[in-house]
């Protein structure tokens, strides 16, 4: 990787595909500074990586040397671990120490919550080894490999992630007061743990609770039993029968969902029994309206439950009521989405629900597609696995992340807008160079659609120049500089081709919308008018 800004996402996403630590590596002055954006990424979207900034020597700093800036704490508290490293040293205690180092700098990376760590390196001109191999300390030759001294393929400390359970007290005492509330939801953000769909679904099915499940906590799709999962909620919640149902407690699992309808929903009832379950001290509530927080994983946290919390004779109309609910919004969304002549951001959803295979993966952008994501994909019994740069929700950065994770061997469909494929078009070079497949869909509506939908659309002297930010680029000259293929489609047939060909293709394939800004938030209203058409009848009767 040449630039260190798209090398720093581009492992990021490579750890999100693999779920375990990648190391990133710099060298001294701005290039570390341009990890920065992707490290802050990484602390609050728990992902792990090991930052490695080559520095100057200790005796160059402060002196006006060349490319020598402060890298002490560099990142300062958006890494979980910092080391400054000595110079290095052939003795060995030193190589002792630095391998020991390695080993704690990946057990904190793995450690929950997940996240960053930084180590700096000084080293001494001219960079390049100068040490013979029989000036090395003399190996170990008791251990199997007689160069390295360990195993071959072992690390020199090999660590395993801890398992972050829940108090049994807690478990027992939580478990008990469930039984006694029916009217329970569970809700769902993004998370990584493959367990743990399985894990909530269990317990769904032991409370009778419905499941509102955001893509990315990949409970929404999957083999897993989805016999609760409520995929219509942001629809739903935004009818106002519905938002003002009451319940009695809300179990909370991973990060903060996208879904401003939820949010709403959250902070409305803010008196129920809110239960928060996050391993990290600083749980995922930024609405503040916690009750009780177990701070442990959320898979063992739901079969710790799932034990206890069984009704004896569950009362399921509950759970009826709002799977009939998420049926006839599911089906006026499908039948809205249906009589649109024109493209529309989010069948871009819809459409991808029917043609993914199993194994493939969604990488999803921030701002609207994101959102549209959580309103218009259903539910499919298909192994496809959501992912999101959501710990901060920037848009740069996306395209390096994208192709990081297809770098893992996954079939992957990055969806963004137009803003952010500009924000990292120079990501493109990672397929380029090491011949990475993928195929990125960029919903063209010549500038940040979300503000469309928000106060600032009411003041049009003002909007475009501050908020709608028009760059009118034509994206097939990146693709042509990139040698990826470009195809611009204008109906969904054409986008379905686009798309499998794309996926059964061996580079990078870009696959573009064009839509409306104005034109788009119209069609959104028309959507969630018909849901509140169609639900209306069945908020009535109880």
């Amino acid at each position: 990787m040449i630039d260190e800004r798209s090398t720093a996402f581009f492992g990021l996403g490579l750890a999100k595909a693999t779920r375990a630590p990648v190391a990133i590596l710099s060298t001294s002055g701005t290039a570390a500074a341009n990890f920065f954006p992707a490290v802050i990424e990484a602390r609050y979207g728990r992902t792990p990586l090991v930052v490695l900034t080559a520095d100057r020597p200790h005796e160059l700093r402060d002196t006006g040397a060349n490319q020598t800036i402060d890298q002490i704490r560099l990142y300062g508290a958006h890494v979980k671990w910092f080391v400054d490293l000595a110079l290095p040293d052939a003795t060995d205690a030193a190589l002792r120490a630095v391998r020991s180092i390695a080993g704690q700098a990946v057990a904190a990376a793995q450690d929950g919550p997940v996240g960053p760590v930084h180590l700096n390196v000084p080293v001494r001109e001219p960079l390049v080894p100068a040490i013979r191999a029989d000036e090395l300390p003399p190996p170990d030759r008791h251990r199997g490999d007689p160069w390295e001294g360990r195993p071959a393929r072992r690390p020199y400390a090999a660590v395993s992630r801890p398992v972050h359970a829940p108090s049994p007290h807690a478990v027992r005492a939580l478990a008990r007061d469930l039984r006694s509330k029916p009217r329970g939801l569970i809700v769902c953000g993004p998370q990584e743990d493959p367990e743990f769909p399985q894990a909530v679904a269990s317990l769904a099915a032991a409370l009778q609770y419905p499941i509102l499940a955001d893509p990315l906590s990949q409970v929404r799709c999957g083999p897993h039993d989805r016999t609760l999962v409520i995929d219509a909620y942001d629809a739903m919640l935004r009818v106002r029968a519905v938002a003002e149902t009451p319940p009695d407690v809300i179990l909370r699992f991973g990060s903060t969902p996208s879904s401003r309808p939820l949010a709403d929903y959250l902070a409305r009832h803010g008196g129920a029994r809110q239960i928060v379950v996050d391993e990290s001290a600083t749980w995922a509530d930024p609405l503040r309206v916690a009750s009780d927080v177990i701070q442990a994983d959320a898979g063992p946290t739901c079969e710790a439950l799932s034990a206890g919390a069984v009704r004896v004779s569950p009362d399921s109309e509950w759970a009826s009521r709002w799977l009939r609910l998420c049926a006839g919004a599911r089906q006026a969304i499908g039948e809205r989405l249906a009589s649109f002549a024109e493209p529309f951001e989010g069948r871009v959803f819809t459409q991808l629900s029917q043609i993914l295979p199993d194994g493939a993966a969604v990488y999803v952008g921030n701002s609207m597609p994101v959102r549209d994501l959580e309103s218009f994909l259903p539910s499919t019994s298909r192994d496809i696995r959501f992912v999101g740069n959501r710990g901060v929700s920037g848009i740069d950065g996306m395209v390096s992340s994208g192709l990081g994770f297809a770098a893992a061997g996954r079939p992957v469909v990055l969806v963004l807008g137009d803003l952010s494929f500009y924000h990292d078009m120079n990501g493109l070079l990672a397929a380029k160079l090491h011949r990475l497949a993928a195929t990125i869909i960029v919903l063209n509506n010549d500038g940040g659609g979300i503000f469309s939908f928000l106060p600032q659309a009411q003041y049009p002297e003002y909007f475009e120049q501050l908020f709608g930010t028009p760059t009118g680029l034509e994206f097939h000259h990146a693709a042509d500089m990139y040698g990826a293929s470009f195809t611009r489609v204008e109906e969904w047939a054409a986008f379905d081709d686009a798309v499998r060909r794309g996926l059964a293709s061996r580079s990078v394939n870009i696959v573009e919308i064009r839509t409306d800004r104005t034109r788009n938030v119209e069609l959104h209203r028309r959507v969630w008018a018909a849901v509140d058409e169609a639900l209306q009848p069945l908020v009535q009767t109880r």
